[in-house]
């Protein structure tokens, strides 16, 4: 079934069909207990009843973390997926909030929202957040997080919320001073706004990856992660494109940013994003070999869940209801929408040097010779 909208729904700026993604990754995977996984995440849900009605329940499954926890994590151990998912919950739900309304203090309180959150997860019962459904599930996460992670996982989860909060403030800092950040600008922070240190932690936790820091901190294994996490980025912002372009000022997408720096539209700005998408696809594929040649297991391990990230990513995206059927085009979410997406074998860019942005050459430079 198609991306599915309302007869009299706004036209897309983009159209509802995306370019083939180039992703030479194994493809199609999908963890065996995904189904156990959704009952459960969702007994959660109403168990703390995190959703003020039907129609928010509604939308809020309709993100299927179950689906993306089993579609990037297709080994795990379930109980690790599990919290994972309850934490997506949780997490779409706070970035609901963030994304729904304007005012003079948005960024104001996303900061202060952020760092009250921080205190809650380093030191439990500061009781610096107001009570409530959302805040009680939040300390239910807090207490089985902390009681499951090691102290290094921990600081790795905790490092990776404060890294999901700087992103959204600074997004939202510039959506409140309707400014379109710059390519170069956007290309840093992207990988932030995105979540990636907070996914990546319990990728490795639900694999049970543990790569000593010396080698997990080293430029080319960060420089091959933050590739993956922008390339996620990428993805994301495709498919978001259609639920959020009814916001003013417009947001912050790879498409809008590129159509402002080309000079053209977001539809012609789509082929421009696939070229640099499938360049960073590209710049991972070789530091990946590179970095491969020398690892042990664990590191191997890393290596390989990072491109199921990026492939069950996609697979993810494309079939979840919160983008195929999206909410500013439809009164329910519509189970069964796809967007239907083809892959391709080959970039559409066979450029293997960096592309004009300074903010991310840097991986480039990992690249032995």
């Amino acid at each position: 079934m198609p991306p599915v909208y309302a007869k009299d729904a706004p036209p897309s700026r983009i159209g509802w069909r995306l370019p083939p993604f180039y992703c030479p990754f194994d493809k199609g995977l999908i963890h065996p207990k995904a189904a156990e996984l959704e009952e459960r995440a969702i007994a959660w849900i109403d168990e703390f009843g995190i959703y003020p009605d039907a129609t928010e329940r509604a939308w809020g499954l309709a993100t299927h973390s179950a689906d993306f926890t089993s579609r990037i994590i297709p080994y795990g151990d379930v109980e690790p997926m599990l919290l994972f998912t309850e934490w997506n919950y949780w997490a779409f739900a706070t970035d609901d909030w963030q994304d729904s309304g304007a005012t003079a203090a948005r960024t104001a309180a996303i900061a202060d929202h952020g760092a009250r959150l921080m205190r809650a997860v380093e030191a439990p019962g500061s009781g610096l957040l107001p009570p409530g459904p959302h805040t009680a599930a939040l300390e239910d996460l807090i207490t089985r997080t902390r009681t499951m992670l090691t102290p290094f996982q921990l600081r790795r989860f905790t490092e990776g919320i404060r890294d999901w909060v700087f992103g959204a403030a600074w997004q939202t800092a510039h959506a409140e001073r309707h400014v379109m950040p710059g390519l170069n600008d956007f290309a840093a922070m992207r990988m932030s706004v995105n979540g990636t240190r907070f996914t990546l932690t319990w990728c490795d936790v639900a694999n049970g990856i543990d790569v000593p820091a010396d080698v997990l901190y080293s430029a080319p294994v960060q420089a091959l992660t933050d590739a993956a996490g922008f390339v996620v980025s990428c993805d994301n912002d495709f498919f978001s494109y259609n639920k959020e372009d009814h916001q003013e000022p417009w947001e912050q997408n790879l498409l809008n940013v590129l159509a402002r720096h080309h000079g053209c539209t977001p539809q012609e700005a789509l082929p421009l994003a696939s070229r640099l998408r499938d360049r960073a696809v590209t710049l991972f594929v070789r530091l990946r070999d590179q970095i491969a040649r020398d690892a042990d297991d664990q590191l191997r391990h890393y290596l390989r869940s990072l491109e199921h990230w990026i492939a069950g990513d996609a697979e993810y995206h494309n079939r979840a209801p919160r983008y195929t059927s999206p909410r500013n085009r439809n009164a329910l979410p519509v189970e069964g929408a796809s967007y239907d997406i083809t892959w391709r074998d080959t970039p559409s860019d066979p450029s293997a040097g960096p592309p004009p942005v300074p903010a991310i050459a840097w991986w480039w430079q990992q690249l032995d010779g």
